[in-house]
């Protein structure tokens, strides 16, 4: 099949093709989490805050035997707060999806990098669903097992496409494999203590009413202060981290949530979540009532969960803050009555070797990677 049709999404009908692409690609492959579709749709809604700082164009690809139907897609945009951080005039492509064919998607990466020409861009950088606090990265290997909860998965060809065309590895991250079955060394036993002694005090995150409101403003600004540097990473603003948060609220085990404060003030915490793709799995994309009733039946085969990030202060690493957090994160996943069997850590960039050193050394091993990639324009 090749086609070279393609179409700027531009109605109501479009917008429905294009949601519709994920489910053509993926229909028979057993490890395909679908997103629910709502939430991608939300993307492209005008109250976004992403339009105060930001522009996109969706693309699709139509069938030629059967024009009714889509069979890839792409958006290309342009994130302002990006430019501005780096000082270079980057576009991102995301949302790709596109059903085994070369030709298809080239024509939909050029759609994509011919409207981030005529916007003024000279480099182009994805897959970035308009920023890296969005689902990004394409998966390089590790395709024999469904991705957990926030974490993207494709088909194995979507990089040879990509390298097909020209374009060239930015950056790799890595996810690491962590059986709960092995003890952690003793060091990270000694460090909680001696982050304790320090006057050092831990908690778990508070979950209900104004308890969980401040905790999550004060993550927000912990999030911006210990990861102002990540790549391709561009500060959002307290309201979007507070729309996150609370569609995350009734997610949250704060056993495995630690957060640690000196005199009161947070300067670490150790995010964990249980992996809430084994009951979105069944749901197949639409939190419906019946998908609701299928959700809650089927969180109870939760038995791994996801670390999305461990953070300190810099200056609090001295005091062995972070792997005081890692203790005690792990500890509450293998608490009596906590089903957790495995964990997850990621995802670490193949460059951050402070924290791959720190994961290393509590048992993690790599298994799965991932990769954005760079063309010039």
């Amino acid at each position: 099949m090749t086609n070279d049709k393609i179409r700027t999404v531009t109605t109501p009908a479009d917008q429905d093709l294009f949601l519709d692409v994920p489910a053509r690609v993926y229909g028979n492959d057993p490890n395909w989490i679908p997103p629910l579709r709502s939430d991608v749709a939300k993307q492209f809604a005008p109250d976004n805050p992403f339009f105060g700082y930001g522009k996109l164009q969706q693309f699709i690809a139509l069938d030629s035997s059967h024009p009714s139907q889509a069979v890839g897609r792409i958006v290309a945009a342009v994130n302002q707060r990006l430019i501005e951080r780096e000082g270079k005039t980057v576009g991102l492509f995301g949302f790709f999806e596109c059903v085994p064919d070369c030709a298809i998607a080239q024509s939909l990466l050029n759609a994509a990098c011919q409207w981030l020409r005529e916007q003024g861009m000279t480099v182009a950088r994805g897959p970035i669903d308009l920023s890296t606090h969005n689902n990004c990265l394409f998966l390089v290997d590790g395709f024999d097992t469904p991705p957990m909860v926030m974490m993207p998965y494709n088909p194995p060809y979507y990089p040879e496409f990509l390298e097909k065309d020209g374009w060239q590895k930015a950056k790799d991250t890595y996810a690491y494999d962590f059986p709960l079955d092995k003890p952690l060394s003793d060091k990270f036993k000694k460090a909680y203590q001696i982050a304790c002694k320090s006057g050092i005090t831990f908690r778990p995150i508070r979950t209900k009413g104004e308890g969980f409101e401040q905790d999550c403003i004060s993550l927000y600004h912990l999030f911006n202060r210990a990861f102002a540097n990540n790549w391709s990473s561009a500060p959002r603003t307290e309201a979007e981290f507070l729309e996150e948060a609370k569609s995350l609220q009734s997610l949250v085990d704060p056993d495995v949530f630690p957060i640690a404060e000196d005199k009161g003030e947070m300067i670490g915490f150790f995010m964990g979540l249980p992996d809430y793709n084994i009951p979105l799995k069944h749901v197949k994309g639409k939190l419906n009532w019946l998908g609701i009733l299928k959700f809650i039946w089927h969180r109870r085969q939760i038995d791994q969960g996801r670390v999305i990030a461990i953070a300190s202060l810099p200056e609090y690493r001295r005091k062995m803050v972070p792997l005081a957090l890692i203790y005690l994160g792990m500890q509450g996943g293998i608490k009596k009555g906590k089903p957790y069997k495995r964990a997850e850590l990621g995802w670490v960039w193949e460059d951050n070797f402070p924290s791959r050193k720190l994961i290393e050394a509590s048992g993690g091993t790599i298994y799965k990677t991932y990769r954005i990639y760079e063309k010039t324009l």
